[in-house]
């Protein structure tokens, strides 16, 4: 083993560039700060927090120390710690995953705002952290380890099936959520299951995520918000809207809100993030987020009277979470397709880009192949284009004889060989 190896084995793991940031604003530090302790610049650590780029060697220790969280109440380990393939996810993980999921669809709450239990996140980032640190170290399971895990309940699933798992429990309320954004149902379904088709395309990194279903979320959110989607005649007009008033009002005033401003109204107060989780996932500051939504409240508020007789913020966002969820359950917005139709489609894209790169490539080698075959071997001169000559003067000899000039010659021919005034030349 190389010594770059065995660098990599001991450097510290660091979580997901999204969970960087919010660790870091949890404990109040910025970027500054952060760039100082470690001896780095502010943009490398905005590149950090980004995925752009991770820190090595030492400042990756630095770094890792200081965005280390708070250690919670120590919990008994268990008698066989097994380990997580790169590709499946345990039960327990997708069972998480779904009471996330389910977190994450608006539901009516009247007496309080809907947050994002901590308890539903900590069993999959334990899940993370402890596969990493099984890696590192270099840890495989028996089979009897394997054998008592799925005795005490923690069958390990294929990455078909967990990722059938994910998307069954998700899948309905993401399109849900994207119909809100856009307020286009076609659109909606498009988007959430082009994410999924990423998501299986990229299973081995989202498999291992702190939060899987906001990864598929935010892949969503990407896709139903991009502009070019106003060049396809199909989504250039939204759909029509609710015809109760109540619901038409909002409908009406979440359109009206600029894409940035909505996508953040509706992860604060229609999936229950917290504000710098909500920053995070629009990649922005968290004054910035802040800002965006007390914007986006007050603009919505001007269309609902009730939303403005609410007095403290927890009463408007619990209102509006309600609301939310009304409209979205209110709307049939389509069915999604089975997940193994979006798995298989996702195979089948991925299989066609294949072909089509090989194809490209095998086409480039026949047009170089014909082009050395066909290109000249020598030098050849280029032809001197054609030039108009001045100066020259005209061809030179006798004229041409006129019909008078030919009439003439010819009598005299006549009379010449017949006249007696012939003279006939004599010697002397």
């Amino acid at each position: 083993m190389t010594r770059s190896t065995t660098d990599e084995a001991a450097a510290p793991q660091l979580p997901s560039p999204k969970e960087r940031r919010r660790l870091r604003e949890a404990k109040s530090l910025s970027e500054e700060q952060v760039a100082a302790a470690v001896g780095v610049t502010r943009a490398t650590v905005r590149s950090w927090e980004t995925g752009r780029t991770s820190p090595r060697g030492r400042k990756r220790a630095l770094y890792a120390k200081l965005i280390a969280p708070e250690p919670a109440a120590p919990t008994p380990e268990p008698d066989a710690p097994t380990t997580t393939p790169p590709a499946a996810v345990s039960v327990a993980a997708v069972v998480s995953l779904a009471a996330a999921a389910a977190a994450a669809t608006p539901e009516p709450t009247p007496e309080v705002p809907p947050e994002a239990p901590p308890e539903v996140q900590v069993p999959v980032v334990a899940a993370a952290e402890a596969k990493g640190e099984a890696e590192a170290e270099g840890e495989r399971g028996t089979e009897g380890e394997r054998e008592g895990a799925e005795a005490a309940g923690e069958r390990r699933l294929s990455p078909a099936e967990a990722f059938d798992e994910l998307y069954a429990r998700t899948a309905p309320g993401l399109v849900r959520q994207a119909y809100l954004l856009t307020g286009r149902r076609a659109l909606a379904a498009e988007s959430v299951e082009r994410a999924f088709q990423l998501a299986w395309h990229r299973w081995p990194e989202v498999a291992v995520d702190r939060d899987p279903a906001g990864w598929v979320r935010a892949a969503a959110y990407e896709y139903a918000m991009s502009p070019w989607h106003r060049l396809r005649h199909a989504h250039r007009h939204p759909d029509a809207p609710p015809t109760e008033p109540g619901k038409q009002a909002l409908f009406d005033a979440l359109l009206d809100l600029p894409p940035a401003y909505r996508r953040t109204l509706l992860l604060y107060d229609g999936v229950g993030l917290d504000l710098p989780e909500t920053a995070a996932e629009t990649e922005a500051s968290t004054p910035a987020a802040a800002g965006r939504l007390m914007t986006a409240r007050a603009a919505v508020a001007e269309r609902l009277p009730e939303l403005a007789a609410a007095g403290s913020p927890a009463e408007q966002s619990a209102l509006l979470h309600d609301r939310l969820g009304g409209l979205a359950r209110a709307e049939h917005v389509p069915v999604p397709r089975p997940a193994r139709a979006v798995r298989t489609g996702s195979e089948d894209k991925a299989r066609l880009w294949t072909r089509a790169a090989i194809a490209g490539v095998a086409l480039l080698i026949a047009v170089t192949g014909l082009t050395l075959y066909t290109a000249p071997t020598h030098y050849e001169p280029p032809i001197a284009p054609a030039e108009r000559v001045g100066g020259v003067p005209p061809r030179g000899g006798p004229l041409k004889l006129t019909a008078q000039d030919l009439k003439l010659q010819k009598s005299l021919r006549e009379q010449l060989s017949h006249g007696p005034e012939r003279l006939t030349p004599q010697l002397r």
